[in-house]
């Protein structure tokens, strides 16, 4: 087994609980903005989730929950237009303070840079959110940290696609052997295992009940020393929070 080199992260609900109280929050404000009266529930956000994309999500929306809706000529260029403000209410409400980091992510963050691991972003949202919540809810500069930020478009297909995670190590000139994964959601384990690596995931209210059949273990939080995590599937040896050790013990290199 190689040694591991590198850890790479999904975002949203991985690193920051940000779907409920974020990204729906934020596709909310812009309807409004529009003058459209969509809104999005947390019950309805959570099916929404199926598909991956912020635009992909208002076009099946429209084309599942919406059918009466008159479409305009340019269908693409009014979702990009919407998915465009919605970004604008995302990065306010993180720069707010809003969402912060689920617990232990930072400390385990802290202790890989402090070792000599590599970092990495594979995920489906787009660049400026990544920056918006590294930069408010991590730390200033902490987008330097990262050696490689897969998101957003930069790949023609979208998780449970292993391309994001293909093209970060890519990037990173690293093989699955040699890195880990992060993820939360089905279609986040989809695409880290179709990409052969091996992935931890943290659930979130959304995701808990998914199928993460392939992951190394299923816990609900990161966990912190004085706020223990959960084991949902798997085996922590004795741990109570996701340090570096256990990391790499899961990895096993």
């Amino acid at each position: 087994m190689s040694q591991l080199e590198a850890l790479l992260f999904d975002v949203d609900g991985t690193l920051a609980d940000t779907e409920r109280d974020g990204h729906r929050v934020a596709f909310n404000l812009a309807f409004a903005d529009a003058g459209l009266d969509w809104e999005w529930s947390e019950e309805l956000y959570g099916k929404l989730l199926a598909v991956t994309g912020g635009k992909e999500r208002i076009r099946y929306y429209l084309d599942n929950y919406n059918t009466e809706f008159k479409r305009p000529d340019d269908l693409d260029e009014f979702i990009a237009g919407l998915h465009k403000a919605k970004t604008a209410h995302y990065v306010k409400l993180l720069s707010n303070g809003v969402i912060p980091l689920r617990s232990g992510v930072r400390r385990l963050i802290d202790e890989a840079r402090a070792a000599g691991l590599r970092l990495a972003v594979s995920t489906t949202t787009t660049p400026a959110n990544v920056e918006a919540l590294l930069e408010n809810a991590l730390a200033p500069g902490s987008m330097a940290w990262f050696e490689v930020i897969a998101a957003g478009d930069i790949v023609p297909a979208k998780k449970p696609a292993p391309d994001i995670y293909d093209y970060a190590m890519e990037q990173m000139g690293l093989k699955p052997e040699q890195c880990i994964a992060f993820e939360d959601s089905y279609n986040g384990i989809r695409s880290s295992l179709g990409a052969k690596l091996k992935t931890i995931v943290a659930v979130n209210g959304y995701t808990r009940d998914e199928d993460f059949e392939g992951a190394e273990i299923i816990l609900n939080e990161w966990g912190e020393p004085d706020a223990p995590f959960e084991v949902i599937n798997g085996d922590a040896n004795g741990s109570n929070c996701l340090d570096l050790e256990m990391v790499r013990r899961l990895h096993g290199g």
